[in-house]
């Protein structure tokens, strides 16, 4: 399977920086098709942090779906389309496919491993998942970060990946790291665009 990003413009105005749930959800009642699928990870929508929780969005602010190429039909459907995202309302436009690139290093604003809440023991744990798939790289850890699931708050950390080779980079790309991914976790995207 080859992996895209499938990236829609977003026009709104503002964004609450704890969006993924609730992103997700107001996607799933558009595409249900999302609840089930395993292979699609949804990237949390960039923009300046504005105080009291909020993110206003930008010109590049976009959503940006991970998927098997296979799948971009099914997406294909969002365009146009409102979304009510905890009360604020988003509307997409077109989308662009992009290609993934293989990059030496590539980061993850929030990667969850279930279970593993401590630094060094949740490193452990992330080393262990990348041996699993067979992925070289080396795992940094960056801030501990936490976000809500309806009543439940979760906990994470950022996770920086160096020193893969091309190969590697690209599967941890498709294959992400850890759980939620639909909720805007473990998706890495190289380092030096992280804010675009």
């Amino acid at each position: 399977m080859v992996y895209v990003d499938l990236a829609f413009r977003v026009n709104g105005t503002k964004l609450p920086v704890d969006h993924g749930y609730a992103l997700y959800a107001s996607l799933n009642r558009l595409i249900p098709a999302l609840h089930e699928s395993k292979e699609v990870g949804v990237h949390p929508i960039r923009g300046r942090y504005t105080g009291d929780g909020l993110l206003s969005l930008i010109p590049s602010s976009r959503l940006i779906l991970r998927l098997p190429s296979e799948s971009i039909s099914t997406y294909l459907k969002l365009a146009g389309k409102a979304l009510d995202v905890d009360g604020y309302r988003l509307r997409l436009g077109v989308p662009e496919v992009r290609a993934l690139k293989p990059v030496a290093t590539l980061y993850s604003r929030l990667v969850t491993i279930k279970g593993f809440l401590e630094p060094v023991t949740f490193l452990e744990a992330a080393k262990r998942k990348l041996e699993q798939e067979k992925i070289k790289a080396e795992l940094t850890l960056g801030e501990r970060r936490t976000f809500r699931v309806k009543d439940k708050q979760v906990v994470g950390f950022e996770v920086l990946a160096t020193g893969s080779s091309a190969e590697d980079s690209i599967a941890l790309q498709e294959k992400g790291l850890g759980g939620r991914r639909h909720l805007g976790c473990g998706v890495f995207v190289p380092h030096a665009v992280r804010g675009k």
